[in-house]
């Protein structure tokens, strides 16, 4: 490996991710209440192996060991999200107070150690009675989810620093209630639309909710990546477009220019004022990036037999996934391409401009099934190699104008893959699910090596 990424300055924010239902565990703990990914993991066939989250990382007892390996990582901010059922186990109405108590404890102990507790309020556990209302197909759980924000911000908004209010509005609605990869498992193709307007909807509300509890720093988590039309056809084109709206403009324009994309608007059940809630004023902007996507339109000759990749969208979708060729893949079969991150970068420069606040990388990692040696290390080579062309890559888009403020990285821990189970470790710190003993890989201090070079 060549010396290590530089450039980024002392004052360049270092940090990692993870989510509520991929390793807290303690499901049934405390008070909280089911939630979709409960019922889902509950369901035959859903989960990989018949895995589910009941035990996961078992961090809601073992964070204070977490927060001693981020201390020792030298991260600054630790974005990890909070369970809506901890807090209100039918989604509204009455407050669990051990619920509050544990994010309590944990934003305390981040604060001794000196690192800066970066909270999303929503990473998919939806609790499972508001699904039982229509979830969110329905428009009152956005209004559920902004008085959930309120009981959070309230609480803990004198201690945090910086708030996430919703990750991957997209997943939510595409995997979770297009194609049913994902909880709650509906399979409503383009019928899913109104899901993606309601998440947004209650982001908007929630930034007001946490604005009027003294929240500072507010922004979003959205997942986006190129897409790249399989050939120079018209139709290739045209669905390479289509899908651009559908996975990355939907979810962009609204908050930041406040319209949605002229194709897909008239399947939004959008109301007067909705936009101007849906674009308040948010003070950065996250961008979780994996992987960019080729595209071909139904019938292409760009799927010849051994082209097609990726999700299987169902014989109605517009478009179709096709094999990015001649790259290497991580485990998970993701195509590894370090410039499409550069890419994504300059793109959401040049679409939104001065529209556009600081961007921080919520989201950035792979997935490989490295473990312990007969050393007692686990040697992730690839994974150090993942994280050094993205780092490479982004730092070129800071140099091409694009301000980037802060990188975390997914994920800290090896963790519940949700459809996948544990079948992915994405982490920097590899997790034995039988012993739950936590080993940093070499990932990992490699990582801590790149936090102190850039602090000098």
């Amino acid at each position: 490996m060549s010396e290590l990424p530089s450039g980024f300055g002392p004052d360049f924010s270092w940090g990692a991710s993870t989510a509520s239902y991929q390793i807290e565990g303690a499901v049934h703990e405390d008070g909280r209440g089911p939630s979709v990914w409960d019922t889902f993991c509950a369901t035959p066939g859903k989960v990989k192996d018949g895995d589910t989250g009941e035990v996961a990382c078992d961090h809601y007892h073992r964070w204070p060991e977490d927060v001693a390996l981020m201390r020792d990582l030298g991260i600054d901010t630790y974005r990890f999200s909070i369970a809506w059922p901890r807090i209100q186990p039918t989604g509204s109405g009455q407050v669990n107070e051990a619920g509050l108590a544990f994010y309590d404890r944990l934003v305390d102990g981040l604060l001794e150690a000196g690192i800066r507790p970066c909270p999303t309020l929503f990473h998919w556990d939806t609790p499972q009675a508001l699904e039982d209302q229509g979830g969110w197909l329905s428009r009152e759980t956005a209004q559920r989810f902004a008085e959930y924000a309120g009981v959070v911000g309230e609480r803990l908004a004198d201690r945090v620093p910086m708030w996430a209010t919703i990750n991957e509005p997209s997943v939510v609605t595409l995997l979770g209630h297009a194609i049913g990869l994902h909880a709650p498992g509906r399979t409503l193709m383009f019928d899913a639309l109104p899901v993606a307007h309601h998440l947004l909807l209650g982001h908007g509300l929630a930034v007001q909710a946490l604005r009027a509890s003294g929240a500072q720093m507010v922004g979003i988590a959205s997942n986006h990546g190129p897409t790249w039309a399989a050939s120079d056809s018209e139709e290739d084109r045209a669905a390479a477009a289509l899908h651009d709206d559908v996975l990355n403009w939907l979810f962009a324009d609204p908050v930041l220019l406040g319209r949605y994309p002229e194709t897909l608007v008239d399947l939004l059940p959008v109301q007067d004022g909705d936009l101007d809630v849906i674009r308040g004023p948010i003070d950065w902007f996250g961008l979780n990036h994996y992987a960019p996507a080729r595209v071909a339109a139904p019938g292409s000759p760009s799927l010849a037999d051994g082209e097609a990749g990726g999700l299987t969208l169902g014989d109605d979708a517009p478009f179709r996934l096709v094999e990015i060729k001649d790259v290497e893949r991580t485990d998970f079969g993701w195509p590894i391409v370090p410039d499409a991150f550069r890419e994504i970068l300059v793109t959401l420069k040049d679409r939104y401009g001065s529209a556009l606040p600081p961007v921080f990388i919520t989201e950035n990692g792979c997935s490989y099934a490295d473990g312990p040696g007969d050393d007692g290390r686990v040697h992730d080579d690839r994974r150090i190699a993942f994280l050094d062309g993205s780092l490479r890559a982004l730092q070129q888009a800071r140099e091409e104008g694009v301000d980037v403020r802060g990188y975390f990285t997914w994920s800290l821990l090896d963790n519940f893959e949700w459809a996948e189970g544990y079948s992915q470790r994405f982490g920097l710190v590899h997790v034995d699910y039988e012993t739950l003993v936590r080993t940093p890989k070499d990932s990992f201090a490699w990582y801590a090596d790149v936090i102190r070079a850039s602090r000098g």
